[in-house]
Parts: structure tokens; C-alpha cells; sequence
């Protein structure tokens, strides 16, 4: 079976904006209706976790089909490593890259490597774009941003928009729509990559109003990561009106992409697949943000369910003969989507790439009920335990958030470019401790119940460490988490 294929990427895109179920506040919720409708028509994998964290590492673990955690960082792509669209190319795909999430292409970070053609929009976050206008009224107290030079930054960027044809969103909608009316007609592998709804949230007015009308105090686009006791509940709730906003702003030029698709005749023989790299904490665990930022230090949170957890959702050429609407609960990862792909491609990936993810479509057609009974989602693991590392080992019941039990400080300074590419140095904030969540009966991961269900604790330890194993991880990265903080192991 071989298919085009057109995977959508949206950065920070939480799970829980599917089917309404993201609450800006009492009674009013984002409503994406187009995404709605796509995951109305598609199969929705509604257990999908990321692996590798977060924006550059995701797409390693896309762009290979392996979990690139156990030796890999936040880095440019490697000029030697095979990955998706070279594979494709010898297969006979156009593979085409359309992207305005800049972490991935500027600075040489080479994901561009193994395309027929790329298109970069410019000006997102601290893509050093433009230097103009050279006076920015910044939205709010600049101790409020997480960084006042790149919220000046994307100012500059989109200073000038008028119409919502000029939001970032829009323009990469618009170029994945021109390039599929010229090649349409041929086999194709099309990767379209919205950074939005990353920060800083900027949509047009109309997007935010829509979810919190008059509001007129500060709007911190760009906060500060960490702890959210700095922010006003109205600014909190603002806050979660921004992101909605924004992610409604995709939604719109995500869906215009969908109708030019249909209106191509593509559906019966286009695989489109869409999905985030992870989520953010916008109030929950009394967090903002997705790690701890303070000035040069860059500590490492815990991965709960709103950024470990990803949407997935597929709608496969001719639908495989299946009808819309469908729900599979089991457990996958990212690196099972290159694998589908490969699969799709009629490629088999494994004798090309040693790809460690497997192919979602034994699950679809209803030959395996699984295909994994533990999901790993983690930052790199190669610098060691340091700066809070914690690693999230999801099973179809428990949540264990695991953090060793030696190696937590060091004395010597090391430096990490998560989450934006700009240089901090590790250290931990907070304390830092092993939890353990049961999800069915607590979805929020409010109450750690790590002392009464220990025994479920050290068995999904054990897990984690035969994984790491059959990963091929050297010793260097599993002796720190042989044992861990609260386990009686």
C-alpha cells in the first residue's frame, strides 16, 4: 500500500484542545472546529506521549523513528544520519518541507537535510529576522517575560500586520496549499510544521476576545517559566484566552489546508496525519510554561500529563475501509509515526533506518491490541541526572514520575539550549522526588499515591530500566536511574 502522506506538526498543541475539553474558565471552553471535524472523520489515538523533549529532540524522534533521548540533545541533525525524507526520496516520494518553527532551521540545525524543497516563514520568536521598528512597547512588566529581548524580537518580526493573512499561521497554510496545487498530481510526502500555539501568543484581537472580551490588563505573552504565583488570576485566565486563541488561530489555517486537500481530490489515496511534540503548563501544578527559567538557570519540571500527552490523529488513505470516529486507547509514541509512515510508503524501515518505533497499523486493522506497555517521555539523558531531570513512564493505568536518587547537583556548570535554542546553565529548582498518579482515578495528578502503591512503583521502574536496555543505551545513561528517590529498590 503507498499513499501521499502530509503529516501536520502544531507545537505546544495540548490534547486536551480536542473535543472541547481545554476550560479558559467557567463555562467557556476552545472550540476547533476544524480539527474537530478532521478527528470526527479519522482514527484518534488518544493515548499518544511524545519521547523525546521537547521542540528539536521531538523531531529527531520523528525524523528517524527512534528514541533519540538516550544519545542525542538538543543539537543541529547529525549530517550522517538516514532519515524519513531520504528514505522516502529513494522511494520515490517529492518530499516537500514547509515550516515556520525556526529552532529546527536556523543556527545549521539541518532538519531541512534529505528534502527535494523546503520554505522557512520567518519571524517566529527569536528568529533574528528583522531589527525594526528600533522603539517596541512591550504588553506587560518586562519581569514578567521569560525573555525581554525575544519578545522585542517577535515584535519586530510581525510588526506591520493588518489582515489575518498576515499571522505566521496563515502564511505557512497558505504556502502548504500553493505548493500542493502544483504537485498534486505526484507522490509526495508533504511535512508541515506550525510553531503556533507556541509563545509568544500574538493572534488577532478577534481570536482573544472571543474567549475573554474586555479584558484590560497586562498581556503576558511570553511569560516566565516556573512557578505562576506571580501572575493575577485575570492574568492567568488571560493567559489561557491567549493560548486558546492562538490555537484557534491554527485550528482555522489548519482546516484550510484540510478543504484544499478535499478539493484536490486527495482524500482516497493521502494519508494525513496530525499531532504536537508536547503540551504546556498554563496554571496546572501551579506552573506557567513547560521547564523552570529563572534569568541564566534552567531547571527541569516534571512531565504531568498536560505536556507528556499529545494528540494524534489519523486519517489514513481511503480510510483503510474504516469508518470515521474511531478511538484506540493503547499506548503509542512518536517514533510510531515514522514507522506508520515507512509502512504506508509499502518501505520496510528497520532493514533502512534501525528505527525503534512500530508501525501503528497492526493496532488499526485489528491485529495487535498493543503495541507497548510503557510510554517514556523525557529531556535528553546524555548530560546526566542534573537540573531536576525527572523521566515520565506512562502505563495504560499509572503515571510514574521517576527521579534518581544520586547526581541531582553538581559542582561544575553545564550548559543546555532547551528550550529556545539560547544557552542556560542546569540547575534544579524545587524539590525534586519520585511520584506516582493513578490516572484512571485521578486524571489531574493531584494526589501522589507513591507510598501506597509501591509495589506498582518498582515494577514500572523495572520496566524503564529492561527498555533503556533494549534501546541499546550505553551504561553511562542507565547506571544514574538504577536507583531512584522513594522506591524500595
Amino acid at each position: 500500500m503507498q499513499s501521499n502522506i502530509i503529516l501536520i506538526v502544531s507545537d505546544t498543541f495540548r490534547y486536551d484542545l480536542l473535543h472541547r475539553r481545554f476550560q479558559v474558565k467557567d463555562g467557556v471552553v476552545a472550540n476547533l472546529d476544524r480539527v474537530e471535524r478532521f478527528s470526527s472523520d479519522s482514527i484518534e489515538f488518544t493515548r499518544a506521549y511524545h519521547a523525546s523533549f521537547p521542540t528539536v529532540p521531538n523531531r529527531a524522534d520523528l525524523f528517524t523513528g527512534r528514541y533519540t533521548f538516550t544519545y542525542f540533545d538538543w543539537a543541529p541533525l547529525p549530517r550522517d544520519w538516514v532519515t524519513l525524507p531520504i528514505i522516502l526520496r529513494k522511494a520515490g516520494y517529492t518530499c516537500m518541507m514547509i515550516a515556520d518553527t525556526p529552532h529546527i532551521l536556523k543556527d545549521g540545525y539541518n532538519f531541512d537535510r534529505g528534502f527535494d524543497g523546503w520554505i522557512w516563514i520567518r519571524g517566529q520568536e527569536n528568529d533574528r529576522y528583522k531589527t525594526s521598528p528600533l522603539d517596541v512597547k512591550l504588553p506587560c512588566s518586562p519581569w514578567k517575560l521569560r525573555s525581554v529581548e525575544t519578545t522585542i524580537q517577535h515584535i519586530r518580526n510581525n510588526y506591520g500586520r493588518r489582515y489575518e493573512e498576515d499571522w505566521i499561521p496563515a502564511k505557512t497554510a497558505l504556502e502548504a496549499v500553493r505548493w500542493l496545487e502544483e504537485n498534486y498530481n505526484r507522490r509526495f510526502f508533504l511535512y508541515v510544521d506550525f510553531f503556533d500555539p507556541h509563545e509568544p501568543w500574538d493572534p488577532p484581537r478577534w481570536y482573544v476576545d472571543m474567549y475573554d472580551p474586555g479584558y484590560d490588563g497586562e498581556e503576558v505573552i511570553y511569560p516566565a517559566y516556573g512557578p505562576c504565583g506571580y501572575l493575577t488570576d485575570k492574568e492567568l485566565t488571560h493567559i489561557r484566552a491567549m493560548y486558546a486563541g492562538e490555537a484557534t488561530l491554527v485550528d482555522r489555517w489548519v482546516g484550510f489546508l484540510l478543504d484544499k486537500i478535499d478539493e484536490l481530490g486527495l482524500l482516497d489515496d493521502t494519508t494525513i496525519i496530525f499531532t504536537s511534540d508536547h503540551g504546556f503548563y498554563l496554571g496546572e501544578h501551579n506552573l506557567i510554561g513547560k521547564s523552570i527559567i529563572m534569568g541564566g538557570y534552567h531547571g527541569l519540571a516534571p512531565l504531568y500529563e498536560e505536556v507528556a500527552h499529545i494528540p494524534l490523529v489519523i486519517r489514513f488513505a481511503d480510510k483503510l475501509g474504516l469508518d470515521g470516529g474511531v478511538k484506540i486507547d493503547a499506548l503509542v509514541q512518536t517514533p510510531d509515526i515514522t514507522a506508520t509512515i515507512l509502512e504506508l510508503a509499502g518501505i520496510e524501515g528497520k532493514s533502512y533506518m534501525d528505527i525503534q518505533g512500530e508501525s501503528l497499523l497492526p493496532i488499526v486493522r485489528g491485529e495487535r491490541r498493543v503495541i507497548r506497555d510503557i510510554a517514556v517521555s523525557t529531556p535528553s539523558l546524555i548530560k546526566g541526572v542534573r537540573a531536576g531531570l525527572r523521566v515520565t513512564i506512562t502505563t495504560d493505568r499509572w503515571s510514574l514520575i521517576l527521579a534518581p536518587r544520586e547526581g541531582v547537583c553538581v559542582e561544575e556548570a553545564e550548559i543546555t539550549f532547551i528550550v529556545d535554542g539560547e544557552p542556560r546553565v542546569l540547575k534544579p529548582f524545587g524539590r525534586v522526588d519520585t511520584e506516582l498518579y493513578d490516572l484512571r482515578a485521578d486524571p489531574r495528578q493531584s494526589v501522589n499515591v507513591l507510598s501506597e502503591e509501591m509495589d506498582v512503583a518498582v515494577d514500572i521502574h523495572r520496566k524503564f530500566i529492561e527498555f533503556l536496555s533494549k534501546l541499546g543505551a550505553s551504561i553511562e545513561v542507565i547506571k544514574p536511574w538504577l536507583k531512584c528517590m522513594g522506591l524500595n529498590s
